[in-house]
């Protein structure tokens, strides 16, 4: 007994010398059909008979891989009379589908096996025409990796995928707001069944809206969450997500959104094949039972009450800033010398639509010269809708010393949360101008382009060596002939110069009736212009040109100043001139498609013939009526 013991002990010993001395040479071998028809799907199974890592497929280039790699792993030990064998096969399948007639070769796939790379054998697949019995609805529902090309796509109105399965739903923040307000619309797919090809059909139109796209998706992955509806779980999907800020009035409609996409569905196979393939693949845990759907999906339309802002209380500041924001000043120096430049910075931060926002302006000196300010604008987003800051930088340069007060400037905007409006003030500053070393009493001046015109001091006079010209003793200019002529002179530029100071304080008078006479010659001019940069396809230009012609009509027929032109000052004044409503309204809403047609979707070369048209349009209507 205690020698049988002993020789089994010696048996166990040597069995893993003998699991070691039996292992297989790795290789990587290819399984595949060598002739498939156009719209057929089929496999690829990579095998190798060892453990490895890194494999790389190759390109499959005139295929769609319709799914893959799918991996799998199984290993056996077998015992001889000459020993033990191990034998592991790993396998990589790829489900692909043929879409164009040809002889295709598919490379080499490799294996990194003990730090060696090993490759498979390239082969050839040839791809014949459809003779009618390839059927590829059913043959493989895989949803990862899928191209969207040459799908067999199956009925819209298949009964298995129901509205409560698979929809879409678009959630606003808030329904009711106040012109200017943002609403954040947040486009959302629910579903309960695997879906893939995902493409928007129609995108909404946002008549009336200023509108900004924050959609977050992550270089193409859609954020996703799981949500309850009455006791059901659904996997919900972030599609489309966009800022849109109301600018006018009333209830205002937005389109609904409609996309397509492929649901899968789960099914039963009665069909039996002698393909092992086939029947390795059948298996649930590869979801080879699958039928895809195609699906239309559209949201519910949707629409927002706009409400007018209130007129009581509005500060005179007040410029349609719409939020809850800070307002605050800087400015980097208040000693320095005459001709030195300073800063003065005003900065507004917080929730709303930041890049519209028309910033204040300081009220300077006389004595102090100002240049156009520069623009910072940074702008974010949060589930709130826009955040960011506005600043504006003024380059300020004394010209003459003394104390100076820069008084504060205010800001204000129309808080939607407390229905209020609210106005902010920055600073006051006192600014001490030394005269600076270059500076002398009268001694130079400035002018409009920024050059300093400097005094040159006096000589002493040089010794005159020409002949000099004398004249009789008492022989003087008074009560000469030349005296006369020269008093007749001054009398006759002393009345012109008169009839020409009366003649221009008419015309500044009658500024008003020039600019209103001339308005729509100088809109025209500006259409021209626009026309040219339509013609060239210069976007910018063009834009720019429209707005200087509808906003420069409107302010020239009305006399208002450009500075106070806002949406609601120009319906207000033509309501006050007596212009039927509808061409209010026209002129109103092409002002808002010039300013914002940039942000609208659609074919920019058909935005701008359109806006064209309408300016052309509601210019002339208006010329009749003003």
């Amino acid at each position: 007994m205690k020698r049988i013991f002993q020789l089994a002990l010696f048996i166990t010993c040597l069995m893993p010398m003998a699991l070691w001395a039996q292992d297989e040479d790795p290789r990587l071998t290819v399984n595949a059909k060598k002739q498939v028809m156009v719209g057929e799907r089929f496999q690829v199974v990579f095998e190798a008979n060892a453990e490895g890592k890194s494999f790389t497929a190759p390109s499959f280039e005139g295929f769609n891989v319709v799914g893959g790699p799918f991996t799998s792993s199984s290993s056996s030990i077998s015992m001889t009379s000459s020993g033990v064998t191990r034998t592991v096969r790993n396998s990589y399948t790829y489900a692909l589908q043929a879409y164009q007639e040809g002889t295709f070769r598919i490379g080499s796939a490799s294996l990194t096996v003990k730090g060696e790379k090993i490759t498979s054998e390239p082969f050839e697949i040839k791809v014949v025409p459809d003779d009618g019995s390839n059927s590829s609805g059913g043959g493989g529902g895989y949803s990862g990796g899928d191209s969207g090309q040459g799908q067999s796509r199956q009925n819209t109105s298949d009964p298995e995928v129901s509205g409560k399965d698979l929809f879409l739903k678009v959630v606003p923040s808030k329904k009711s707001v106040y012109v200017g307000e943002q609403v954040v619309l947040t486009y959302k797919l629910y579903t309960r069944v695997p879906v893939s090809s995902l493409s928007v059909e129609k995108m909404p139109s946002y008549a009336g809206f200023w509108t900004k796209d924050i959609s977050d998706n992550n270089g193409g992955a859609l954020r996703q969450s799981n949500e309850y509806i009455n006791g059901v779980e659904y996997t919900v999907a972030e599609i489309h997500k966009i800022v849109i800020v109301p600018q006018r009035s009333g209830s205002l409609s937005l389109d609904p959104m409609s996309i397509e996409c492929i649901a899968q569905i789960r099914t039963e196979s009665n069909r039996r094949s002698n393909d092992p393939f086939d029947i390795f693949f059948n298996d649930p845990f590869f979801n080879r039972n699958v039928k895809n759907v195609q699906k239309t999906l559209t949201s519910s339309s949707l629409t927002i009450d706009v409400k007018n802002l209130p007129m009581a209380d509005k500060p005179d500041s007040f410029a349609g800033a719409v939020g809850n924001y800070t307002f605050k000043s800087e400015i980097d120096k208040t000693e320095l010398s005459t001709n030195d430049a300073f800063t003065l910075a005003y900065t507004v931060s917080g929730q709303g639509n930041v890049e519209l926002l028309q910033m204040p302006s300081p009220v300077l000196p006389p004595d102090f010269e100002v240049y156009d300010p520069k623009i910072t604008t940074l702008v974010d987003h949060n589930a709130q809708g826009l955040t960011g800051t506005k600043k504006a930088e003024y380059l300020v340069i004394p010209r003459r010393a003394g104390s100076f007060n820069i008084p504060a400037a205010e800001f204000s905007y129309f808080n939607p949360a407390t229905g209020t409006y609210q106005a902010l003030t920055s600073e006051a500053y006192s600014i001490n101008v030394q005269k600076g070393k270059d500076s002398e009493q009268g001694g130079g001046v400035y002018t409009s382009n920024q050059e300093d015109i400097k005094y040159l001091g006096s000589d002493i006079r040089h010794i005159k060596r020409d002949d000099a010209k004398l004249r009789p003793i008492n022989s003087t200019f008074f009560g000469s002939a030349a005296y006369y002529v020269a008093l007749l002179a001054l009398l006759l530029f002393f009345i012109i110069m008169l009839l020409v100071l009366k003649k221009r304080e008419q015309l500044t008078q009658d500024t008003a009736a020039n600019r209103n006479r001339k308005a729509d010659k100088v809109a025209r001019g500006r259409l021209k212009r626009a026309l040219q940069y339509l013609k060239a396809k210069d976007q910018e230009k063009f834009y720019v040109e429209m707005s200087q012609a509808l906003w420069g009509y409107i302010a020239d027929k009305t006399g208002i100043e450009r500075s106070k032109l806002s949406m609601e000052t120009v319906s207000e004044t033509m309501r006050q001139k007596n212009v039927p409503e509808d061409l209010t309204q026209q002129f109103v809403d092409t002002l808002n498609s010039c300013e914002f047609a940039r942000f609208a979707p659609g074919s920019a070369e058909e935005k701008m013939d359109d806006l064209y048209q309408k300016g052309i349009d509601v210019i002339s209507r208006a010329e009749k009526v003003l």
